[in-house]
């Protein structure tokens, strides 16, 4: 019986090295090898929801600016602004998903509206899209944030 060992590389290679010392090499685009945090949406299932919402969507970005709260934010914020309608990402709020009391204030919308949820790179993104589900919110997908840059650039600037 042969065993696989399978390795990703930087370089976009993936090796599976077989016992009898076979190498077979495929490669892949990047982001197929990369990756995401649980329940971030791809950027084909974004780029859809986004056209499919129209002037319709909205975009909660759940980061906090507060360094000794979220120290991780930093960066992203770095990168990617808060929003500030009308002139920085229009169809943003701004609604932190607190880990320690696990909620978040609830968007003034439908509950029907599409709903893009964000924090840096995906993980309270999808605790926020979960509660806002738990709310009674039922068009919600988790797009990651600036660290998932092929999903960012599907809904970051609205």
């Amino acid at each position: 019986m042969f065993s696989t060992v399978s390795r990703t590389f930087v370089s976009k290679s993936a090796f599976s090295l077989r016992a009898a010392g076979a190498v077979s090499v495929r490669f892949f685009h990047m982001s197929a090898v990369k990756e995401r945090k649980a329940g971030v949406a791809s950027p084909e299932e974004l780029k859809a929801f986004v056209t499919q919402a129209g002037d319709k969507l909205l975009v909660v970005d759940v980061r906090n600016p507060d360094a000794s709260i979220e120290p991780g934010d930093k960066k992203s914020l770095d990168v990617a602004p808060l929003p500030s309608p009308p002139d920085i990402r229009p169809n943003g709020v701004h609604l932190i998903y607190d880990r320690g009391t696990k909620s978040m204030l609830l968007p003034d919308v439908a509950k029907d509206t599409p709903i893009i949820t964000h924090c840096g790179g995906g993980g309270r993104g999808q605790k926020a899209k979960e509660f806002l589900m738990e709310n009674g919110f039922t068009n919600v997908m988790n797009g990651g944030g600036p660290k998932e840059t092929d999903c960012w650039a599907e809904f970051g600037e609205k």
